[in-house]
């Protein structure tokens, strides 16, 4: 805390039993009052300076970057209601004196889609954002606090039982199990609306009586449908949704105890993050994944995290790394007993072993073209093994191949797999299928001056633009 926050200050002090920095009697003086009451955020930002709370404490309270609490010390004007909300929950400011206490309808009117793109706050903090809630959630904080409301707005309402036992579980657990074999097979696009529809009714049953075990079990199926939620959203470019759903997951996997899962929500949102190039931010939530993965006790789950860690640091350039962890992947993956893992983490068979070998020498390759030699192989391998029902993965897999063949200079190979590729996607409501081709646009357009190169660029264009 700031030398003016000390003893001889005069000013109030600040209520350490919680940890909170703000003083007890804050809110309830009369300038700050008026200043809450007119929604000025930098006003309220330079009287809890006043009472000695740092730039650096409001920034980790209310999820902002220092630099942003700077600039609203400097007069930057907040008006998103979202961002309003969260300034007020994370520094504990009762909503209604900020006139935040809308109903969730309401709110939903005022602020629009949950994936609206907001001026107060662009992606890279909502990346920080999410990542100091996830170590929250791994390390150990309590869930369901005042952050929790803020991820995502709430479902319509239905009927859901007042007390539900293990039968109502297990069709939720049934009910994710079939969807996600729908968005493995056609993609997100085609499934979440479905997805979503199951867990307004599902989330629901949270508020029904019921016995202790099926309650906790209840806490993972829940959690595991958000994560679903969370994944078919990324796949079909609704970042915010997914951020949101993925935030919810993690709260109800670790409420129900479930480390297994929270290994799983961290690798997904790892994904996201990957998908968007942040690779660095990627690589912290595969590390908090690594300790879920390891508090599990699952080899699998950590050859997992491995694999995606080892992309993450080909992404940045390191070699070493990306290697020595594909690697231990491999070990992992080797000592783990398949027949028992857990239901989230067998889908990560041999095939996805290879896949992922292939992936990160793919990524290396671009920089250096003697990956291609790793790279092949591997891609090959998976390809050949991917069944139908795995469409979208073999579809990536393929672009990865033919970009590959590409980089190699066996451009015939190359503009024959990656004619498989586009005939493979052209069947999945996928927005990450198009992204994850890009590459291999890119190959094609650096050979035009070979006509069949020119005719793979072309067939990408048109592929890109239906």
């Amino acid at each position: 805390m700031d030398a003016s926050a000390g003893s001889g200050s005069g000013v109030a002090h600040a209520d350490t039993r919680s940890g909170n920095p703000v003083p007890a009697d804050a809110w309830e003086q009369p300038e700050m009052r008026e200043a809450l009451a007119a929604r000025e955020v930098s006003a309220v930002y330079r009287l809890l300076r006043k009472h000695g709370v740092s730039q650096r404490q409001i920034a980790a309270m209310t999820g902002q970057s220092q630099s942003e609490v700077s600039e609203i010390l400097k007069g930057r004007q907040v008006m998103a209601y979202d961002v309003l909300t969260r300034i007020a929950d994370g520094l504990g400011v009762p909503r209604g004196y900020m006139g935040l206490a809308y109903d969730e309808t309401t709110a939903i009117r005022v602020v629009g889609a949950s994936d609206g793109r907001q001026a107060e706050e662009d992606e890279s903090v909502k990346r920080r954002r999410f990542l100091a809630h996830a170590a929250q959630v791994t390390m150990g904080a309590a869930v369901f606090g005042p952050e929790s409301g803020t991820w995502s707005e709430a479902p319509a309402r239905t009927p859901a039982p007042g007390r539900i036992g293990t039968t109502d579980v297990r069709q939720v657990e049934a009910a994710t199990r079939a969807l996600r074999a729908l968005d493995y097979q056609y993609g997100g696009g085609f499934c979440r609306d479905a997805v979503v529809a199951q867990l307004s009714w599902g989330q629901q049953m949270l508020d029904s009586s019921a016995a202790e075990q099926v309650k906790n079990r209840l806490y993972t199926a829940i959690a595991d449908l958000h994560s679903l939620a969370g994944w078919t959203s990324f796949d079909t470019g609704l970042m915010d949704s997914a951020r949101g759903h993925f935030a919810q997951a993690l709260d109800l996997a670790k409420q129900g105890g479930d480390h297994h899962l929270v290994a799983n929500v961290l690798y997904r949102m790892g994904r996201v993050y990957l998908h968007q190039d942040a690779a660095n931010d990627a690589l912290k939530l595969f590390q908090l994944g690594q300790i879920a993965a390891q508090e599990s006790g699952s080899e699998l789950a950590v050859a997992v995290l491995c694999a995606n860690e080892a992309w993450a640091y080909a992404m940045m350039g390191n070699e070493e790394q990306s290697v020595k962890l594909l690697g231990r992947c491999k070990d992992e993956f080797a000592r783990a007993d398949l027949a028992t893992a857990e239901s989230w983490v067998k889908f990560f068979t041999e095939t996805d072993v290879y896949a992922m070998t292939g992936t990160v020498h793919t990524v290396l390759a671009m920089k250096n073209p003697e990956h291609t030699k790793y790279a092949i192989p591997a891609l090959s391998r998976a390809v050949d093994s991917y069944t139908d029902d795995m469409a979208r993965s073999k579809a990536f897999m393929l672009s990865a191949l033919a970009t590959n063949h590409l980089l190699e200079g066996d451009i015939d190979h190359g503009v024959k797999i990656g004619g498989k590729a586009i005939e493979c996607a052209e069947s999945i409501k996928s927005a990450r299928v198009k992204d994850r081709m890009r590459p291999l646009l890119a190959e094609a357009e650096r050979r035009r001056n070979n006509p069949d190169a020119r005719d793979l660029a072309d067939r990408l264009k048109i592929f890109y633009a239906a």
